[in-house]
């Protein structure tokens, strides 16, 4: 079974579009657990633009399934990781600028820097993931590292699958076959969505977690709509 978390940093960014607390970011993952979901991912940036710090720490008390903080591991996420002790820390290369991941981890090029940070997440008990790209190479290298998990970036997978390109996937399952052989627990994320997942997740042998947040928040809009549209159409008459 392919756990599902729900990454909620586009609650945070609509919640501080408009200053307040509306919608209410913990009560959100409350409900988004409530519905069935087994884990709640943010990722915090720097400019705390979306999830903010504090809303890293507040969540500590309201998620009761599996706790996911994605990010760069610089010193204050790395000392808000440790802080916080998530279930599982997913640590992203991305720039302070960026307005969504776009690259895995150079598992070789920085393959010390990546021990050192997840040997120290290790002794504070928190599961470790390495987010990458499906080169095999890179993912011999994630396994010397030490790390617990991969997280698969899924972005060129599901533009060739909108283009009709099923061919895609290949990269993604050798990836997989190779991670199963190290010993790696297998994650994936970014642009998954309902139209490619199902195909995905049948062609990734033993796919542990699945982070989805813009998709799944974008089709809520519209699989919700409806619903919302009526009750308030019923109070009005």
């Amino acid at each position: 079974m392919t756990k599902l978390s729900v990454n909620i940093n586009k609650i945070a960014t609509l919640r501080n579009s408009r200053g307040g607390n509306v919608p209410n970011l913990l009560k959100v993952a409350a409900d988004i657990e409530s519905f069935g979901a087994e884990g709640i991912t943010i990722h915090p940036r720097p400019d705390e633009r979306h999830i903010r710090y504090q809303d890293a720490r507040d969540l500590v008390s309201v998620v009761k399934t599996e706790y996911n903080i994605e990010g760069n591991p610089i010193k204050s996420f790395i000392d808000l990781v440790l802080e916080t002790k998530p279930t599982q820390v997913t640590l992203v290369p991305d720039a302070v600028d960026a307005i969504t991941s776009n690259a895995g981890w150079n598992t070789i090029e920085h393959q010390s820097f990546l021990k050192e940070v997840i040997q120290e997440f290790q002794q504070n008990n928190i599961r470790t993931s390495i987010f990458i790209d499906t080169d095999l190479k890179l993912i011999e290298a994630a396994a010397k590292t030490g790390t617990d998990r991969i997280e698969l970036y899924t972005e060129e997978f599901a533009t060739q699958f909108d283009l009709g390109n099923k061919e895609a996937i290949k990269p993604y399952t050798e990836a997989a076959i190779l991670a199963n052989k190290l010993g790696l627990g297998i994650n994936a994320g970014h642009d998954l969505s309902l139209e490619n997942i199902k195909f995905f997740k049948e062609n990734i042998p033993n796919l542990a977690e699945v982070s989805i947040g813009h998709a799944l928040i974008a089709e809520s809009l519209y699989l919700g709509l409806e619903n919302v549209v009526n009750m308030y159409l019923h109070r009005l008459k």
